[in-house]
Formats: C-alpha cells, structure tokens, sequence
C-alpha cells in the first residue's frame, strides 16, 4: 500500500473531537480549516463536520496544532 493510499485512508477514518470546556473561540481553527471550524454570530465555535475527508485532513491538522488550548483533537472513528 503507498503514501497515498495510506493518507486517504487515514483521512477517512478521523473524527475531529472539541473540548468545549477548554476552547476559547479565538478562530484560529477557523482561519486555518473554514470548511470544518466556524464561529457563529455569539462567538462560539461551531463544527461544521465531525469528519475528516481527503480534502481537509491537512487543515483540520495545521489547526489542531494551531489551538493554544489544545482544544481540539483527532481520534480513530470507528465507522
């Protein structure tokens, strides 16, 4: 199996989890993932998806590394 096949596969698999209590809704992960993160009109982060694709993987990560609360993670979905 290679590079590519595996990304994909891990990307399919990934299930974005927030920490509500931690998150601060600063909007880094917005900037960072706009199809994914989203503030709504009271400043609260809302998730647009709970998955990850092919497509957003990358962001969704650069954006959990961006969190200063490390409020949001990645976990296996076992769908």
């Amino acid at each position: 199996m290679g590079p590519a096949c595996q990304r994909r596969i891990e990307g399919s698999r990934m299930k974005i989890k927030v920490d509500f209590d931690l998150c601060e809704s600063n909007g880094l992960c917005e900037a960072m993932a706009p199809e994914v993160f989203e503030l709504d009109d009271d400043d609260f982060l809302q998730l647009r998806t709970e998955h990850t694709t092919d497509e957003n993987i990358d962001n969704v990560k650069r954006a959990v590394a961006a969190c200063p609360r490390a409020a949001i993670t990645l976990v296996e979905d076992d769908a």
